[in-house]
């Protein structure tokens, strides 16, 4: 007599949901959403480097921002739910993996892994947290609640002061700290994801692994190099002075 086998519940069946929780689907919906996070990631820093460009730059592109009204809700929701989509299906290609370990080192060789690679949970964590202190800095700023008195006029309109907020955050050792910590894993993180992506896709063979990888990591540390530039430019060479008291 047969034994009955359980059966997937009616979701799982649909063949969408079926096959999007599939080794694959869950691959290539960490791929999907690693990349839409890597273009905000170089679009938010797009934004950021306007700092350079003076007090009414980044004020300018704060307001056109703000004024995006309940659309600026739906992207920031939005994010997050990629931001979730990608650590929870990166959890589940973990637990995947650990799972098929044991078989796939009874057949072959582990393949060779970088410190990037083996770190990436760790410093994905650190990464998300380093998302919550960020947001709660300079978006909701409960860091520092005197941030919500900063204003200036632009254009004959009173406007928050985002360029004399972040001056003032980052004179702060600590905080400059904190950031350029976070930062540097980001770009750790993104080192070993950015190149992976292309693999998991299904773009990448033995000749070119090589050179996504090192294009990987060029691109982690050049947006290190980009986002680090601010706090080490007011902290270290005083950007603001004079304009900032």
């Amino acid at each position: 007599m047969s034994v009955p086998t359980a059966s997937a519940s009616p979701v799982r069946r649909i063949p969408l949901v079926a096959w999007l929780f599939s080794s694959i689907g869950k691959k290539t919906v960490v791929a999907l959403t690693g990349i839409l996070l890597v273009l905000f990631v170089v679009g938010h820093l797009v934004g950021n480097m306007t700092i350079f460009l003076g007090p009414d730059a980044i004020n300018t592109y704060a307001v056109k921002l703000r004024d995006l009204g309940p659309l600026l809700w739906v992207i920031r929701l939005g994010l997050l739910a990629v931001v979730t989509l990608h650590i929870v299906f990166t959890m589940m290609v973990w637990k995947e993996n650990q799972a098929a370990r044991p078989q796939k080192y009874a057949v072959s060789a582990p393949m060779k892994t970088t410190v990037f690679a083996r770190t990436m949970r760790l410093t994905g964590l650190i990464v998300l947290a380093f998302i919550a202190f960020h947001l709660a800095h300079f978006t909701l700023l409960w860091i520092d609640p005197s941030f919500a008195r900063l204003h200036t006029e632009l254009h004959g309109r009173e406007v928050h002061n985002v360029y004399a907020m972040v001056v003032l955050g980052f004179r702060n050792p600590l905080v400059s700290g904190i950031y350029l910590f976070s930062l540097a894993l980001v770009a750790f993180h993104l080192s070993h994801g950015i190149g992976s992506l292309f693999q998991t896709l299904g773009l990448s063979n033995k000749t070119l692994r090589p050179l996504f990888e090192t294009g990987a990591r060029v691109v982690a540390w050049a947006l290190f190099a980009g986002y680090a530039a601010i706090p080490v430019s007011i902290l270290v060479f005083g950007l603001g002075k004079g304009i900032v008291p």
